[in-house]
């Protein structure tokens, strides 16, 4: 798949995921392959997210998961994922979507109640987006460049899976970044000065 267009989703998800969390609603995007069971009829047809993101926002407000396929297209809304895993101090959307970051799947959880937005990839939190920060918008675009530069393997290759902000790395306005803290702030450090 193309790093450009897996970039212009990634920032469709973040730029619409930031406007659900500041209205201190809930959602959860899966970009990739998970099973699924439809809590709602599917009466919307698949659309390319990148191209419709106020649709993408509406169906994205009902209760359960969005599903997105790797060409973008929004595959199903309203949706039950299984819990195969907890993640702890955090309720039922999350664990849904730390069970559905596997492999090479892409998961984004907008939280209501702490208006955050937290990326998961390969099982780890990778990066988290406080949609309160003033200015958080003007950073996502170098966000995304991070996200794809390290990727999940510099989070899984040194298997230190942190979920705790303080271990995080905040180069940018409201943004932090999990995992390596080692090799992240090497990368980070010579990216953004």
């Amino acid at each position: 798949m193309d790093k450009d267009f897996i970039k212009k989703i990634e920032e469709t998800l973040i730029q619409v995921g930031l406007r659900i969390a500041k209205r201190g609603e809930g959602a959860l995007f899966i970009v990739g392959k998970v099973e699924y069971k439809p809590l709602v009829d599917q009466t919307v047809p698949p659309f390319n997210v990148i191209g419709n993101p106020k649709l993408l926002e509406s169906l994205a407000l009902m209760d359960g998961a969005v599903i997105i396929n790797g060409k973008g297209f929004m595959e199903a809304y309203g949706v039950r994922v299984k819990s195969k895993k907890v993640l702890k101090n955090f309720g039922t959307r999350h664990s849904a979507g730390i069970s559905s970051a596997v492999g090479e799947n892409l998961v984004m959880v907008v939280s209501e109640e702490d208006k955050k937005i937290r990326i998961l990839k390969k099982g780890k939190l990778v990066m988290q987006f406080d949609a309160l920060q003033k200015g958080v918008e003007k950073s996502v675009p170098k966000a995304i460049q991070a996200l794809e530069s390290i990727g999940a393997g510099t989070v899984g290759a040194v298997g230190t899976s942190l979920l705790l902000p303080a271990a995080g790395i905040a180069f940018l306005p409201g943004i932090i970044f999990f995992g390596s803290v080692y090799y992240l702030g090497k990368f980070l450090s010579k990216k953004f000065k």
